[in-house]
């Protein structure tokens, strides 16, 4: 029996004395990958595309009726916390992915799974791959909304805030760290706001100390440990050079495509050049306050007649692809085809968009740390709103500084000929 901590000696002493003699202190070789990864904290969460200002969310089930993905009936949180995730939390403020035990893919089915997350994917939901990427998620996260799982528990043990969707203990030891850790921390409150509850979680958060502790008991040596004991059970020299675990890899990168229709609210700063935005996916849950409103639409979106009723529509895409052709071109027949919509933008890559504003001319807006689709709707309300000169002139080169809430960003705005 390899343990990774003390503890968990005395909890099988009382659950199986017989077992007790073959216990060994093996530590915890997947916990000892996320720390040895933890510098490299910033590439991660590049790889999700979390941007400055944004925060990442990791939504997380275990593989029990009574886990967050679970069959609670009229009183599963899940469907309601899907909508209240990409729906209620401004889009360039967070991201959102879900880890899902692989035991719920086998279990239901690929298929079945993406078809019950589809809304929320196209809403900019990351799944992550179940037994690949989870713990490069746990090491990018800004907060955890999970169960009893033991990546809920990882994740407080690397210190992050963790919020309960759902927390039974009828299925936990009552004696172990983890119904410990359930009894402590702080519940999700169903039916009432979310953006309130996750800024008290991140603003009021403590650490709490036993997760950390308690996990293993010999951090960054499982490696060690394990060998030794894999080697004396075969009765075999232990070699000599260091025993080391695979380092866990980067990511693949992850941009997030919103599919789904998202209303933009835009208001001026207090100097020229300078907007405020923020985006939503759905219209009941905001954005609120003074402002002006725009409607922007991916092209790819499910429900084609919103297009006709779009300010701003999006493309993304490769600049070269032949079956979409250049994004002036593609711009240009956007813009006759849709004659309610002022502004056409192709994002051909993670800092860079191609857009054709009505009237104005066709520019590239570059910015290394904004979402360029949402440079494209800091450029529309710009200029759309402002006194169009007569006779008509090209948008001049400048740069915009967008803020969004948790940031500002500088977006380089060049006229191209």
């Amino acid at each position: 029996m390899v343990l990774s901590h003390p503890e968990q000696l005395g909890r099988l002493r009382e659950a199986c004395p017989e077992a007790a003699p073959t216990a060994v202190l093996g530590g915890d070789p997947c916990f000892d990958r996320i720390l040895a990864a933890l510098p490299h904290r910033e590439r991660h969460r590049r790889a999700f595309d979390v941007r400055p200002g944004q925060r990442l969310i990791v939504l997380n089930s275990t593989w029990n009726p009574q886990s967050l993905f679970g069959d609670a009936g009229t009183d599963d949180p899940l469907p309601w916390l899907l909508d209240r995730l990409t729906a209620e939390l401004p889009v360039d403020d967070y991201r959102v992915a879900a880890v899902l035990h692989p035991n719920i893919w086998h279990g239901h089915g690929p298929g079945q799974v993406r078809l019950w997350l589809d809304r929320a994917e196209r809403a900019g939901l990351i799944l992550i791959d179940p037994l690949d990427s989870w713990r490069q998620a746990l090491i990018a996260a800004d907060a955890v909304i999970g169960d009893f799982g033991s990546v809920s528990y990882y994740a407080a043990a690397l210190g992050t805030p963790v919020l309960l969707g759902t927390a039974s203990d009828e299925v936990l030891g009552a004696g172990s760290p983890v119904a410990a850790f359930v009894r402590e921390a702080p519940r999700l409150a169903l039916n009432s706001p979310l953006l309130p509850q996750l800024n008290r979680l991140l603003t009021a958060h403590q650490p709490l100390d036993a997760p950390g502790k308690l996990t293993t008991s010999s951090p960054g040596e499982a490696a060690g440990l394990l060998r030794s004991l894999f080697y004396e059970v075969m009765g075999l020299p232990e070699p000599t050079e260091p025993a080391l675990l695979d380092l866990l890899p980067l990511p693949a990168y992850r941009p997030p495509i919103r599919t789904v229709p998202l209303r933009v609210r835009t208001r001026p700063g207090p100097r020229p050049h300078e907007v405020t935005i923020e985006r939503v996916t759905e219209g009941r849950y905001g954005p609120s306050g003074p402002g002006s409103d725009h409607l922007a639409v991916h092209e790819d979106t499910l429900d084609q007649g919103l297009l006709g009723l779009a300010d701003a529509i999006l493309r993304h895409g490769e600049a070269d692809d032949p079956r979409i052709g250049p994004p002036r071109e593609w711009a240009a027949a956007t813009l006759a085809r849709y004659p309610n919509c002022s502004l056409a933008a192709f994002v051909s890559g993670p800092d860079t968009c191609e857009v054709l504003l009505r009237d104005r001319g066709f520019v590239r807006l570059t910015s290394r740390t904004l979402d360029p689709a949402a440079a494209a709707s800091a450029l529309f309300a710009r200029w759309n709103g402002a006194a169009v000169p007569r006779p008509l002139r090209p948008l001049p080169p400048t740069e915009l500084t967008v803020r969004t809430g948790g940031a500002s960003h500088p977006v380089l705005v060049s006229p191209v000929p």
